[in-house]
């Protein structure tokens, strides 16, 4: 990148008249140094920033001047030429500014003089300038006078009549203007700006000129015009249709003008408060208030116009000290009064904003006037007095607004009532934080949910105003609850501000109060240790925002705190390491020390590394496990607060080591943080290289102790070169064939990031590294491989690199290879793969861009191709290029479209047309269209291109515009297209509109758009004809072949179309010499898309017209041509009364929601300027909320449903925002209403804009349990309503409120005793009972006192009514619903109290719950059958509480014996399955917790000994989900406890019992099947650990426990099988994968080890990483940690692959049976076990069935990276070691089966075309990378002969062993 240049400033420079001109030449003196000749030199030169130097000396020349004592006339005509150019510069140029603050040094001799001069020339031009659109030059001379310019603002004082009477003028005139023009925006919005100016300039005219004293003169021309100005000022105020900027400050200057036209002074408050109040008495008011703002002396004034006085009023008075007296004290109160009125009326959201500011506003204005303010107005401003809390009841109703502003202003409101209060308060002199008001204010706010933003920003507030530790004595934990808060990224950058409040503000106090170092560890105590366990315990989003926002900003205050998070988290690393979904220590110690470094804590890389972490800790993290560390570790190496800070040989050996296992990420954003880290660290490289050319320059030496002593600066650049060279050839080695998508995609934008940072350097910049020195041809033959992926987004990668390399890499291809390339693009670009046509189009713009085009293809231009050079040449080579590109592709296509008319399945099935326009769309867009040379011959390609594509949409529109375009063509072999092509005609004719094929045209190349007949657009239809494919095959044309043809032919066109009006320069007139489209063109593409959106059915078909169509109206709507521009007014309006006309014969579809009408009108709405009115949108919403409303005629319906539908595709359009805010309240009640339609399809419409409209008022729904509708149908009879109406019911109740709402709803429940009651209405309240309190109970943000209290209060309200859960009640549904609220209060309350339960025992809870449990069915028996009522449901619900009350009494009991209600026996021994699940399930819970040693105590000894009971339970469950959780349960149990009591309890031995479970694996359902694995396993590797007898007793069973693994581990499997495989050689490995003598045979041990390395390149990542601990547990032994450096370490899946190879053969030389062993590996190596022919026949029949289905893609693995690790791993053990040759007989097996496999493949390369890269890339991908399969064993096999020197067949990119490090993969040649 290089050293940037500073960006020149442009200033335009000044110029002067000819007469002036010829004065100042005529003025100037021989010498030149004279005023004259420093002018004459000033306004001679062309550069504007040169010209200021000389402005700047004209002041000291007239001082110079000044001592003489004489103002000659060369002076007064250099101050007259002055004046005129102060006048002619523009208001933003920086000279007039420059010349202003220089004549305000004017010696004050002159200043008479050159205030005539300025006075003159202002004069001048403020009578002469008559024309309209000059008047804002003038006005913004009256501005710039009265900015900071003495002399302007005294000829303005001089001139104040005229200037007023011109202000007045231009006002009348500008507004006149803009009512005429209504409807043109551009012209709008440049009047209505002037306008706003003139309006701010009067406003400044009075505020700045002394004249307005003499204003008394009621009838001089001064106070006429003031009048006029005033009259007008109240009109603009109360005109909607202007800006509602322009209202608002058109509200201040009426404030301003009446109090400077007001005499007395102080009856001005009195005066104003009567226009506020709309109580002006005519009697008293002055006669020009009554003329000049009549529409404000009345009692109607609009709610806008009141609120814009408001505004005037508190920023127009002066409200200093209480200079208005008593009467401004009321004036102040009335304001707010009106206000708070204002608040309630005001819906719009622009008002909305208004308001908030003017109510803070109002609030600094009440903080001046109280600090000299009566009593009176202190106890009205006081915290209790009622206009506070009017306050505070406005910031609690906005501080969730959606605007980011207005929540803003609701702070700035509560700061400043803090401090209202504080000055009304500050005359006690008490203190503030014991004060009634702060108190209760703070009690109120900590209450409150966390989720409230506004909580944050309040308590924010308060911490400013009483300090910290007033809230931290009433709430110790909330450092706590807020950090858990920062798991939602909503409430983030709120709980960090606050944070970042409270602990500066904490630090700050303890400082001040300490007398020592110690306060620190109590600031520590309070905010780092909560820090310290969320980063190694939290959540991961949790823990991902708090690195973000709450550390660096922890750091900023306090960096010394580092060290000390630093020595805690480095002695937790090795105990806590963290996994796949867990940070641990090591993640939080990374995330630390990366932001430290970030943000300039850490002083030195290299100190950081030996100080703080070792460089073993930062390998581990470069590859653990988990994601996150791994980003946080490339973050600390890459990341630096210094951008020329010199990366070390340490950091380089990091990162290359990161590179080698980590650009195959699977996640996106991931991978987005990789490339973004690394340019950071290559723009480092770059920028530090710079200062090393400089210091290796001047030779300089460094100063002692500084990082650059180290080494000379021409060693760190030669690291740095070979450095980035190694980078670069990782890179490239990624994109070997068959790398998966992710690779690619990081390897080329890393690619393209060196690209980017490393450029060709110019002139003398020096760069340390160009990427082209390491581009040869196979590199380069690589990256065009990289655009046949099917991924666009490697495409666009892969084709900007090329385009980055210099135009002499084109040389690499010869001229056969380049026509070669352009044939193969065009063959794509009619392939019926939609991909192949992408890359196509990329094909085709790098031959355009590298003028690589073939030269026969010079025909195709008339003009003389111009020879290649830079500059202008080279952008003239590319346009006739482009040129050429599209002529022969625009060929093609109508010779496509002319077959296609005569056989549309002949061109689904043979050359779909939409790759040829695809390609054509990319060509035009890379080319700037608006600087085009060849514009003759673009005319005539664009007149055809769009008769072509209209003829093209009109043959596929019949499918596109059908009432089901989807699959309606018989699937049969009937190959005459004629009689097919009629039979699918007539099923598809539209049943929703009225005889539309009759009139189908299409555009003649001499007329306007229009549709033919559908017998036009078809004919003569060959009936013989057979259908063909591609390669002259008879193939079957389906239905997806046609519809894929259709719709993607519309997509193009539409596409197209925008694109050529968005890009094509516009002819003004059809004569016009530039410009290539014309007028009509435009408009006749507006009709193409608005009949093919009205029309289309096809959802892809009209989405797509959609994106076109609005790049046309964004187009039109900025149009200069008033006809153009007002095309999408024409259309509405017309689209708007075909929808309400309601004419049979309408074309307009239906029913699929309205097809393509709410699209077509969203884009005509969507495109409209936001800054204007929005007029068009109101029409629609106006007309559209009209027909949707109710109606007794019959004729609407099908109007209606239009209206509904538009609306809902309205409310969901993002961009129009607030704006359609106003219009929710009538579109709720239109869609309310709809629901009571008899005709569904209004019911239906009306469902989907109600439920728009919900998501649209409460935001997007976010929780599983939320839902945004209120239905008060809780007591209704159907079921599933009351269930939606509990829930409903939720978000409508205040969080603080549920207790006593809980509490209302449980009084309302009968008693036992009542006579009557209806179960529906019990069960309905219930609902919400359990809802609410499921609501209250999992705020977790909530103070504990508070809660515990409350809940207690529920649970007393319960007990009274017991009996609804008892037999007293016969409802079994209501008796569920009762006991379900028990359950959820004992768990709440159980929660809360530590699982001591003092709270239940206190009220006596839990003996009510045994009563019930004893006196329930689970006790009796049940007499029910499943045909009563919720049966099911209650033995759920029972079954939970008897196991909480189980669980309350083992808590309770401890060792101790006690009676519990019901056993667990008795529970598993039920005979309905929805009891012993859920009992089986909680069981499992806990066993499984006890296992995995996470919980506090070990199991309950109710618990003890069961393991006989579920071993009983196993052989009889027939229920498949319980036989699952016993089987689990058994697994976690220790086999010792259960395995010795089979004989007892199920009459089978061990050997028995191992064998039925192996069944059991082999032959169950897939759950079951997977459970019985791990069960299997876990048995075996106890046997494992047995002695030898009971080792042997088992081990001719273990061959059928391999293959059962084997079995399992197959991609076709489900992923739950293979994650079974994966825990069973986990558990398994230690006995039988590294065993120092292994028990299984080698084959078997072989095939173990094969499945690890397939589940390691599995696809889902869940697999992968439960494979990867089997790699971590298999390197962690004795015999394997010194196998490689990550013993014992987590890593992930990538590096595992690779560490698995290396201790596999490492245990091959342990064993000593690396000769056996050998042969295997090869075969892995060389893919033994695979039919090269058949895999490539059954692939190409795949293609050939599915051609639409992208090629074979994968995500993860990739074959040749195995192939890579283990020839590295092969190599050097075969290098290194001493064993035992093979025998003759084995290798030459080996050699043969290789030699003909290579035989085999040089056959099948040969019979694929030039191109097969390109052409057949599928099967080239195969192939390539079965070669380098094949090509590695051969190599080996010629190492184990002896023969690696010699001319044997070896791997092209493997030359020595330095190179097996890292495998080259792409087939490269001798670098150019």
């Amino acid at each position: 990148m290089g050293v940037k240049k500073k960006k020149e400033t442009q200033v335009t420079s000044l110029t002067v008249c000819h007469q002036d001109l010829e004065t100042l030449k005529s003025l100037a003196d021989v010498e030149g140094e004279n005023l004259a000749s420093l002018l004459l030199h000033c306004v001679q030169l062309t550069d504007g920033v040169s010209q200021i130097r000389y402005v700047k000396q004209i002041v000291p020349l007239l001082e110079k001047a000044n001592k003489n004592g004489t103002c000659d006339p060369t002076i007064r005509s250099c101050l007259d030429i002055l004046a005129g150019i102060y006048l002619s510069l523009n208001l933003k140029n920086p000279l007039k500014k420059v010349l202003a603050s220089s004549l305000n040094g004017l010696p004050e001799f002159f200043l008479i003089e050159a205030t005539q001069s300025f006075t003159s020339r202002l004069q001048e031009e403020l009578n002469t300038s008559t024309d309209l659109y000059s008047y804002r030059k003038v006005i913004d001379n009256i501005s710039s006078c009265m900015e900071n310019f003495d002399l302007g603002r005294s000829s303005v004082n001089n001139l104040l009549e005229n200037v007023l009477h011109f202000l007045q003028k231009s006002l009348i005139e500008i507004s006149e203007e803009n009512r005429k023009l209504a409807g043109n925006h551009i012209v709008q919005t440049r009047l209505m700006n002037d306008l706003l100016v003139s309006i701010r300039v009067s406003v400044m005219l009075v505020q700045k000129v002394q004249g307005f004293q003499r204003l008394h003169l009621k009838n001089s021309p001064t106070w006429q015009s003031m009048c006029g100005l005033l009259s007008m000022f109240t009109n603009f105020l109360s005109d909607d249709g202007l800006l509602q900027t322009i209202q608002s400050t058109s509200g201040l200057a009426v404030i301003l003008f009446i109090k400077a036209m007001f005499h007395p002074p102080e009856k001005i408050p009195d005066l104003i408060s009567s226009v506020l109040l709309r109580s002006v008495d005519p009697t008293s008011a002055p006669e020009w208030l009554l003329s000049c703002c009549k529409s404000l002396c009345c009692a109607d004034v609009s709610p806008s116009a009141l609120l814009f006085l408001c505004q005037g009023t508190l920023t127009m008075l002066d409200w200093q000290e209480g200079r208005m007296g008593p009467s401004g004290e009321a004036l102040l109160l009335n304001t707010v009064r009106v206000l708070f009125t204002l608040s309630s009326q005001i819906k719009e959201s622009t008002l909305e904003m208004f308001l908030s500011r003017i109510l803070a506003s109002w609030t600094n204005s009440a903080i001046q006037v109280l600090d000299s303010s009566s009593p009176s107005l202190k106890d009205n401003l006081n915290g209790n007095a009622d206009v506070v809390r009017r306050l505070l009841d406005y910031v609690y109703t906005h501080w969730e607004h959606p605007l980011d502003a207005l929540r803003h202003q609701t702070k700035i409101i509560f700061r400043n009532i803090l401090q209202m209060h504080q000055l009304t308060v500050e005359e006690s002199g008490s203190d503030l934080s014991a004060d009634r008001f702060i108190f209760e204010l703070t009690e109120s706010l900590l209450r409150l949910e966390w989720h409230s933003k506004g909580k944050y920003t309040c308590l924010g507030c308060l911490v400013d105003l009483i300090g910290i530790d007033h809230i931290l004595a009433l709430a110790k934990t909330i450092p706590s609850q807020i950090l858990e808060v920062m798991g939602d990224q909503s409430l983030v950058p709120y709980a960090s501000d606050l944070l970042e409040t409270m602990f500066k503000n904490h630090k700050s106090r303890l400082k001040s109060q300490a007398v020592d170092s110690t306060w620190i560890d109590k600031w520590h105590e309070t905010w780092v240790s909560p820090l310290l366990c969320v980063l190694c315990e939290g959540n991961l989003d949790q823990k991902s925002y708090v690195i973000d926002y709450y550390l660096p900003k922890l750091l900023n205050c306090n960096p010394e705190s580092l060290s000390y998070m630093v020595k805690i988290l480095q002695t937790s690393a090795d105990a806590k390491t963290g996994s796949y979904d867990s940070r641990g220590a090591l993640g939080a110690l990374m995330a630390c020390l990366r932001t430290a470094r970030a943000h300039g804590h850490l002083q030195s890389a290299t100190d950081a590394w030996r100080d703080l972490v070792s460089s073993a800790r930062i390998k581990q993290g470069l590859i653990h496990q988990h994601c996150q560390v791994r980003i946080d570790t490339l973050g600390l190496l890459c990341e630096s607060n210094r951008s020329t800070e010199i990366v070390s040989t340490e950091e380089m050996q990091w990162i290359q080591f990161f590179i080698t296992y980590n650009l195959n990420s699977q996640s996106p954003g991931v991978r987005q943080q990789i490339c973004s880290l690394l340019k950071k660290l290559f723009c480092r490289i770059q920028e530090s290289s710079q200062v090393l050319y400089k210091l290796e320059q001047s030779k300089s030496k460094h100063e002692p102790g500084s990082e650059s002593t180290r080494q000379h600066p021409s060693v760190s650049l030669q690291q740095y070169k070979n450095f980035m060279s190694s980078i670069c050839n990782s890179l490239f080695e990624a994109l070997f064939p068959g790398s998966s998508y992710p690779t690619r995609f990081s390897a080329l934008t890393i690619l393209g990031s060196i690209a980017e940072v490393f450029p060709v350097p110019e002139g003398r910049v020096q760069t340390v590294y160009q990427l082209s020195h390491d581009i040869d041809v196979g590199r380069f033959q690589t990256l065009m491989e990289c655009l046949t992926g099917t991924f666009e987004e490697v495409k666009i990668l892969a084709f900007d690199l090329l385009m980055k390399l210099p135009k002499t890499f084109v040389q690499f291809q010869g001229s056969v290879k380049l026509q070669g390339l352009f044939q193969a693009a065009l063959e794509l670009s009619t392939s019926t793969k939609p991909y192949d046509c992408v890359t196509a189009s990329y094909l085709l713009n790098f031959l355009i861009w590298q003028n690589a085009l073939p030269s026969s293809l010079s025909a195709y231009l008339k003009t003389q191709r111009v020879a290649c050079g830079d500059g202008d040449k080279s952008a003239a080579v590319v346009e006739s290029n482009t040129l050429i590109v599209i002529k022969c592709l625009l060929e093609n296509l109508e010779e496509e479209v002319s077959r296609a008319e005569n056989s549309l399945l002949q061109a689904a099935a043979s050359f779909p047309m939409y790759g040829r326009v695809h390609c054509i769309t990319g060509a035009l867009r890379k080319l700037p269209l608006n600087s085009l040379q060849l514009v003759s011959e673009w005319r005539p390609v664009v007149e055809k291109l769009l008769v072509t594509s209209y003829r093209l949409s009109a043959v596929v529109s019949p499918v596109i515009q059908s009432s089901s375009p989807e699959g309606l063509i018989p699937n049969d072999t009937d190959a005459e297209s004629a009689s097919r092509l009629h039979r699918i005609l007539n099923e598809i004719q539209p049943r929703d509109t009225n005889d539309y094929f009759s009139r189908a045209k299409i555009f003649k190349e001499c007329g306007s758009f229009d549709l033919e007949d559908l017998s036009a657009s078809v004919p003569n239809i060959d009936t013989s004809a057979e259908i063909k494919g591609k390669e002259g095959k008879t193939c079957d044309v389906t239905a997806q072949m046609v519809l894929v043809c259709c719709w993607r032919s519309m997509k193009e066109v539409a596409l197209l179309l925008g694109s050529l009006c968005q890009l094509l320069p516009m002819r003004s007139v059809p004569e016009s010499p530039d410009g290539l489209l014309t007028v009509d063109q435009v408009k006749e593409i507006g009709d193409y898309f608005k009949q093919h959106l009205l029309q289309s059915r096809h959802r892809g078909a009209f989405e797509l017209a959609y994106t076109g169509f609005v790049k046309l109206t964004e187009i039109l709507n900025r149009c200069p041509n008033v006809s153009l521009q007002k095309l999408p007014e024409e259309w509405l309006l017309s689209v708007l009364e075909e929808i309400k006309c309601c004419d049979p014969s309408s074309k307009l579809c239906a029913t699929r929601r309205s097809a393509g009408i709410p699209f077509y009108i969203q884009a005509l709405l969507a495109s409209e300027p936001k800054k204007g009115k929005m007029d068009l949108l109101k029409i629609t919403m106006k007309e559209l909320i009209s027909l949707a409303g109710p109606t007794d005629d019959s004729q609407s319906t099908v109007p209606k449903v239009h209206a509904l539908n538009i609306l809902r595709a309205l409310f969901r359009d993002t961009r129009l925002g607030e704006i359609i805010i106003p219009y929710v309240a009538d579109g709720t009640k239109a869609a309310i209403l709809g629901f009571t339609s008899p005709v569904w399809a209004v019911r239906n419409s009306s469902t989907l804009l109600f439920s728009t409209l919900i998501t649209r008022i409460f935001g997007v729904k976010r929780g599983k349990d939320e839902l945004s509708k209120k239905n008060r149908c809780g007591h209704s009879p159907v079921y599933r309503s009351r269930e939606m109406a509990a829930r409903a019911l939720v978000p409508f109740v205040m969080m603080d409120e549920i207790p006593n709402t809980i509490q209302t709803l449980l009084a309302k429940l009968p008693d036992f005793t009542d006579q009557c009651f209806r179960q529906n209405h019990i069960h309905g309240t219930l609902l919400q009972v359990f809802h609410l309190l499921q609501a209250f109970s999992d705020s977790k943000y909530r103070m504990n006192t508070y809660f515990q209290q409350e809940l207690a209060d529920v649970a007393v309200c319960t007990k009274a009514k017991l009996w609804l859960a008892k037999r007293q009640n016969p409802c079994l549904v209501t008796r569920a619903v009762y006991i379900d609220i028990l359950f959820l209060l004992t768990c709440c309350l159980d929660r809360l109290s530590k699982g001591n339960q003092p709270v239940l025992e206190h009220l006596g809870f839990w003996e009510e719950v045994r009563r019930i449990i004893s006196g329930s069915e689970l006790i009796t028996g049940f007499p029910y059958t499943y045909t009563v009522p919720g049966l099911p449901q209650y033995l759920q619900s029972l079954t939970k509480l008897a196991i909480a009350a189980v669980w309350a009494v083992a808590a309770q009991a401890g060792e101790q014996n006690r009676d519990v209600p019901i056993s667990f026996s008795q529970l598993l021994e039920s005979s309905f399955p929805e009891v012993r699940l859920l009992t089986l399930e909680a069981l499992l819970e806990r066993f499984s917790t006890a296992a995995s040693a996470l919980g506090e105590k070990g199991l309950p000894p109710l618990l003890w000994n069961m393991g006989g009971t579920f071993l009983t339970l196993v052989l009889k469950e027939n229920h498949p989900e319980c036989l699952c959780k016993i089987l689990k349960i058994l697994h976690c149990l220790d086999p010792s406890e259960w395995l010795p009591q089979t004989e007892d309890r199920v009459h089978l031995s061990p050997k028995e019992f191992l064998i039925w479970t192996m069944d059991i694996a082999s032959h169950e359902r897939s759950e079951i099947q997977s459970e019985a694995l791990r069960l299997t396993s876990k048995v075996i590797a106890h046997h494992m650990q047995m002695c030898d007898e009971t080792r042997d007793l088992v081990a001719p069973n273990l061959q059928q426990w391999v293959q059962l693994v084997v079995s399992s581990c197959g991609d076709h499997l489900p992923t739950e099988s293979r994650l079974a495989a994966a825990e069973a050689l986990a558990s398994t490995a230690p006995f039988f994968l590294t065993n120092p003598q292994p028990i299984l045979g080698l084959q078997d041990t072989l095939a173990l080890w094969k499945c690890v390395l397939t589940l390691l390149q599995s696809e889902e990542q869940v697999v992968r990483e439960a494979a990867t601990e089997t790699v971590m547990t298999a390197m962690s032994q004795e015999n394997t940690h010194q196998s490689t450096e990550f013993a014992f370490c987590q890593v992930d899946a990538s590096s595992a692959l690779d560490l698995a190879l290396a201790v596999l053969c490492d245990l091959l030389q342990q064993w000593d049976q690396l000769t056996p062993g050998l042969p295997v590996l090869l075969g892995w190596l060389l893919g033994e076990g695979e039919d090269l022919v058949a895999c490539e026949e059954s692939a190409h029949q795949v293609e050939e069935d599915y051609p639409f289905e992208k090629t074979e893609i994968n995500f993860w693995a990739e074959t040749l990276i195995f192939v890579k690790y283990l020839y590295k791993h092969l190599f050097r053990l075969l290098s290194q070691s001493s064993w035992r040759p093979l025998s003759p007989e084995m290798l030459r097996h080996l050699q043969r089966t290789a030699s003909e496999q290579c035989h085999l493949l040089s056959q099948l390369f040969r019979v694929l075309p030039p191109t097969a890269e390109f052409l057949k890339s599928a099967e080239f991908t195969r192939l390539r990378i079965r070669e380098e399969r094949t090509l590695a064993c051969l190599r080996l096999l010629a190492l184990l002969e002896g023969k690696e020197g010699e001319d044997t067949l070896v791997l092209r990119a493997l030359d020595s062993p330095a190179a097996a490090n890292q495998l080259t993969l792409p087939r490269t040649k001798t670098a150019c």
